[in-house]
């Protein structure tokens, strides 16, 4: 028996680890991957990021602080990326260093930072408080510059391709944890530190480590302080968030009620349940037809176009029967609802699973196009630094975890 079911038998939830799986993960066809060194772990530093309005006020009354200095944090905090209290000089000097312990704990410290793509790809490697590593890509293009970040320590979702899915799952983030590499993406872009001069992050995507939807609650939070215009969030675009989920349906139809409209990315991988069983373990509890159906609905809430994600392996499903089925699932629905976005698979060390041939990668577009979907074959940036999709294991560079 493992250690989670000793805990349900005996009905203890209190020593249940936090997952961050939809209930009935511990059962059943599908269970959540752990990483071999999970433990339960203490929550990290609360941080100003994880307070509520009332948390805030009360916390500056504690330091005998008025409320009016809470504003000044937020406009610190969002509006100028800075978190470094002791450094604000509109702030009584006597308090800073108070300010700092109370309000801004160190959350997440760079380990590494590795650069591709001539200075335009930055991906780097953060140390949490409890010695777990994460990563975040930054990456600048011509007319915008994306954060891929990471929601969960590891992933528990076991995708057998992908580089995250191997560490197992230690455990979920918190909202500080997760908008900490947004602040600090967002400072390096207007101090400069990304090739082509200073700029504005102007998109944040959740495909980095971890489900978000196994972390709803810190990934949604996250989602209203990155929106929000400062001195309440970081002012990018709703619009310009993307949520990824290998197909939680309870957390896709959960986010299609809160009115937000950012857009949800599904990692389907495949058309069928058979060989979406092999490729996605989640499929033995959501299969295709769950999914699709509550990724059409959320199209249907949000009018937000869905992307299709897929991973596209040679001779895996990659092959011309592979895309008529997709086309023929996405048409069932009958409205210009998804956008697939083929994504040449990006190797990871010791795996079986290789990259589709050109000719295939062409001709299952041709047969997407042909079908009427609409479809753009992912750019893979950052291959040559593991910063790719399906490529982040946090490793420093000597390779280890």
């Amino acid at each position: 028996m493992t250690d989670i079911e000793t805990a349900i038998a005996t009905d203890n939830p209190a020593s249940v680890p936090e997952t961050g799986i939809t209930p009935g993960g511990t059962t059943g066809a599908f269970r959540d991957v752990l990483s071999r060194d999970h433990a339960r772990r203490g929550k990290p530093p609360l941080h100003f990021a994880d307070m509520t309005p009332e948390q805030r006020i009360a916390t500056a009354a504690e330091l005998g602080l008025p409320k009016f200095r809470v504003k000044q944090l937020a406009n610190h905090y969002y509006g100028r990326f800075d978190a470094d209290a002791s450094e604000f000089t509109d702030f009584p000097a006597a308090k800073r260093e108070d300010a700092a312990r109370a309000f801004f704990p160190e959350l997440i410290h760079e380990v590494t930072r590795q650069v591709a793509d001539d200075g335009a790809t930055i991906k780097t490697l953060w140390r949490l408080f409890d010695g777990s590593l994460i990563e975040s890509v930054l990456m600048r293009y011509p007319t915008r510059t994306t954060l891929c970040i990471s929601s969960q320590v590891g992933c528990g979702m076991g995708c057998p391709f992908c580089a995250t899915g191997k560490l197992g799952l230690t455990r979920n983030m918190s909202a500080g944890e997760i908008l900490e590499q947004v602040r600090v993406a967002a400072r390096m872009m207007r101090d400069g530190e990304v090739a082509g001069g200073p700029g504005r992050l102007s998109n944040v995507v959740f495909m980095g480590m971890g489900e978000p939807m196994g972390n709803y609650r810190s990934v949604l939070s996250a989602v209203r302080q990155i929106s929000a215009m400062p001195p309440e969030g970081f002012g990018i675009s709703a619009r310009n968030i993307t949520v990824s989920t290998v197909g939680v349906v309870p957390g896709i139809r959960k986010l299609a009620e809160e009115g937000i409209p950012v857009r949800l990315a599904v990692s389907l991988h495949a058309p069928s349940d058979a060989l979406r069983d092999e490729l996605v373990p989640m499929n033995r509890r959501f299969d295709t037809t769950a999914v699709l159906d509550a990724a059409h609905d959320y199209w249907l809430a949000s009018k937000r176009r869905v992307s299709i994600e897929y991973a596209l392996m040679r001779g895996i499903n990659d092959q011309a029967e592979h895309a008529r089925l997709l086309a023929k699932r996405l048409n069932h629905y009958g409205d210009d609802w998804a956008h697939v976005n083929p994504i040449p698979l990006n190797p990871i060390e010791g795996s079986r699973w290789t990259a589709s041939k050109p000719e295939d990668e062409r001709r299952f577009l041709d047969i997407l196009h042909a079908a009427g979907i609409t479809a753009t074959l992912r750019d893979t940036r950052g291959q040559d630094i593991d910063g790719a999709c399906g490529q982040l294991a946090a490793k420093g560079r000597d390779g280890r975890a």
